[in-house]
């Protein structure tokens, strides 16, 4: 592959889409970002120009495309809410699909999650499967990332986690706590995505860390990793939700939905593959102990403020 090749990544000023930017930008490629975003701050400056989704005018969106070889796609909404909605999310990627091709972009590499099914009683996870189907078909050169929760400087859910840990007297699980979670590093899944795009074979491949927990260990982990041991109580799934719902009043966020807490409760977060990730949470959160979890993250204020870059929590 050339180094000046044209690489497009959705979402380059969020989270994991900055994190592949850059490693396509270390490469020598040039990169361009497609985006709802497009007044955030550029932590690339010249170097990324930025594009609108322009979801609504598909040949904008070709144009946007056009000249490109490959497309790393990371857009996604991680709950319904009433500005934004998972089946407009898969028809959004769905036009971007179709506007690459026409576009003559070669290669997708596409973020799914860990077990979609056609057959799922849970939007976010038929949407998914929704969507690998479509790009299997669309006669484009595929890889098909699957990762379970990222974890990193700016994420949300480890980050809340630990938040919760440092100012709750007791940490609530849903049920037994014992369904299992193997998170992956941003930077890693990153890593796995630029590889996938110097390739030509389809493969789908599920973007997993090192380590695997369960909740209720996830949650007893981090707590002694920042000194903040918490007692563990097993809680019925409505009662926890509610709890959820009440810390998101507080915090004027989405904590928590019942769909997420099915899926966790389903050990849809979980697969039975060699990691593809190398770097361990422990370790990360040990090097990060001192401010992991001192602000809350919140995914709505990310949302409504489109100017103001993501910034390290």
């Amino acid at each position: 592959m050339t180094t000046q090749e044209l690489h497009i990544v959705t979402g380059a000023f969020g989270y994991s889409g900055q994190y592949i930017a850059r490693r396509l930008l270390q490469k020598g490629h040039q990169v361009r970002t497609i985006t709802n975003s497009v007044n955030r701050a550029n932590p690339f400056g010249k170097q990324v120009q930025a594009h609108p989704f322009n979801f609504d005018q598909p040949a904008k969106l070709v144009e946007s495309l056009r000249g490109a070889k490959l497309l790393y796609n990371t857009y996604w909404v991680r709950f319904n809410h009433k500005t934004f909605a998972h089946a407009d999310a898969v028809q959004n990627t769905l036009t971007l699909f179709a506007a690459a091709k026409e576009a003559g972009v070669e290669r997708i590499v596409h973020v799914s999650i860990t077990n979609p099914s056609l057959a799922s009683n849970l939007e976010y996870f038929r949407g998914k499967a929704e969507l690998e189907a479509a790009l299997q078909a669309s006669g484009l050169s595929y890889a098909i990332l699957r990762p379970t929760v990222l974890f990193g400087r700016e994420d949300i859910l480890i980050n809340n986690i630990v938040w919760m840990l440092r100012h709750l007297p007791v940490f609530g699980v849903f049920g037994n706590g014992n369904y299992r979670i193997q998170p992956i590093y941003v930077d890693d899944l990153a890593r796995l995505a630029v590889e996938q795009g110097e390739k030509q074979a389809n493969i789908i491949l599920n973007a997993i860390g090192p380590e695997t927990f369960t909740y209720r260990e996830l949650a007893q982990t981090l707590g002694q990793i920042i000194g903040r041991s918490r007692p563990i109580l097993s809680v019925p799934p409505p009662l926890g939700y509610l709890a959820g719902a009440i810390v998101g009043r507080l915090v004027d966020d989405i904590v928590v939905t019942r769909e997420e807490i099915e899926g966790l409760m389903a050990d849809l977060l979980h697969v039975d593959t060699p990691p593809t990730g190398t770097t361990a949470l422990t370790a990360w959160a040990k090097q990060h102990a001192a401010t992991l979890g001192l602000q809350y993250a919140s995914e709505l204020a990310r949302r409504r403020d489109r100017q103001v870059a993501y910034a390290a929590n």
